[in-house]
């Protein structure tokens, strides 16, 4: 029985590494696939990573506008150009740029009256492409910091802020509509600011401490990204290695149903079972072929990975083996369900492929599945791929330990035993039903 299994199995592996195009696919197309993604998606934090695209629509010309301009053009994370109204939006229109940013005329009076008056507040006017939502929202964000400090800064020492008190002064003094408690207290606070621009002119202190260097953020960010190990970094080319190679072993299981179903479909299956060979012997040998054509596909990825890119197994080396052996057994019995339920070759591979696809995304292999709804991230709980690739990240980029692989490797049996008893019970020798 030995002697026949382990013909069998050497039968599938001689096959299958004399198809050229098997083995691209299953070696050499995972390996490029995840290179692209993987720098893509930032690969190694000493990459540097892309600017977001924003054009500036200064229409107002003052110095707060300039000055607005000048430090949006200093953050890091933008890429800011000037540009006119309709250049801009017909940019973003086209995708050249991720958003446009119009300041509009008179905005720096607007602005530094409203900033001591409840006047109407001048409208800064934004223009994005809805595919670049998040980009929004991040320049957004830069945006408001970048205008409160300059606003501030203009109006507790700049000219304009000095124009700007003197006319708040005078319509505070002439309005008739605030009580006389907030109408002293306002008047107090515009004469204490202009008491601080003409100390400020006097000694040249317009760009010293204090309020002269404008409202700033009342706190620094420290960033800590916590890995496997102190001082180790994240390499996310780990996660789009793990997230191709889960992808294209399932694509092997589904070469191992389509070549049992062309077997069965010429009548190869009948005249093997005349043969003194069992059921469980004929397709345990599959099975088996395939796992070890699988495993072989993951260390010869990961391998590549470690050597061109510095992806390290950070956590248990055991732990990473016994997560890449239970994938590989579960992606067998995959091949084995894919040539049970099918009928013809042509119609299961279209809908296999499919199966796989919905698999592998809702496995988080394209993007992580923390980024899903919280609802779908229950759902796939009960898709073998997201263990998988939960129990490879765990082992290569977290660092995490043995006990973090065991769920994982729990579960991916489990697949496949479910995949297996039901191949092996809905499995037809003949080619009709």
């Amino acid at each position: 029985m030995m002697i026949a299994l382990r013909a069998l199995v050497r039968k599938d592996l001689r096959l299958f590494f004399a198809d050229r195009r098997a083995v691209i696919m299953s070696f050499v197309a995972p390996i490029v696939i995840a290179s692209f993604f993987g720098y893509i998606f930032g690969g190694s934090q000493t990459q540097e990573t892309s600017k977001i695209a924003v054009l500036m629509v200064d229409q107002d010309a003052s110095p707060i506008s300039t000055a607005i301009f000048a430090d949006l053009q200093a953050n890091k994370s933008l890429d800011v150009k000037g540009s006119g109204l309709d250049a801009a939006r017909e940019s973003v229109r086209k995708g050249n740029a991720a958003l446009a940013v119009i300041i509009p005329k008179d905005f720096g009076a607007e602005a530094g009256r409203a900033f001591f008056r409840p006047e109407k507040k001048p409208e800064i006017a934004v223009f994005y492409d809805p595919s670049h939502s998040a980009e929004q929202q991040m320049v957004q964000g830069v945006l408001t910091g970048s205008v409160m400090q300059v606003v501030s800064k203009e109006m507790f020492s700049g000219a304009t802020g000095e124009s700007v008190v003197k006319e708040s002064l005078a319509a505070v003094d002439q309005s008739a509509g605030l009580d006389a408690g907030d109408k002293r207290s306002l008047h107090d606070l515009l004469q204490s600011v202009e008491q601080w621009n003409q100390r400020a002119r006097a000694t040249g202190a317009t760009g010293g401490g204090g309020l002269s260097g404008g409202v700033r953020m009342p706190y620094e960010v420290r960033e800590e990204a916590i890995t496997a190990r102190t001082g180790v970094q994240y390499n996310g080319y780990a996660h789009s290695f793990g997230g191709m190679s889960v992808q294209f072993i399932l694509f092997v299981g589904i070469d191992v149903g389509i070549g049992l179903l062309l077997q069965r479909q010429r009548g190869l299956w009948k005249r093997l079972r005349a043969a003194p060979l069992s059921r469980g012997l004929l397709l345990g040998s599959r099975a088996i072929s395939a796992a070890i054509t699988s495993m072989l596909v993951l260390l010869v990825v990961f391998g590549f990975a470690r050597v061109v890119f510095g992806v390290k197994i950070e956590g248990s080396m055991a732990g990473f083996i016994g997560v890449c052996l239970a994938f590989s057994f579960m992606t067998a019995s995959f091949g084995l369900l894919v040539a049970a339920l099918g009928k013809t070759p042509e119609a299961t591979r279209g809908l296999s492929i499919l199966v796989t696809l919905i698999m592998v995304m809702l496995g988080g292999a394209w993007v992580p599945a923390f980024l899903f709804p919280q609802w779908l991230q229950t759902v796939t709980m009960f898709v073998p791929t997201r263990w998988a690739m939960d129990g490879l990240d765990a082992m290569t980029w977290r660092g995490l330990g043995f006990s973090a692989a065991i769920q994982p490797i729990g579960a991916l049996l489990l697949s496949t035993v479910i995949f297996g008893v039901l191949a092996v019970s809905r499995f037809r020798w003949d080619a009709e039903g």
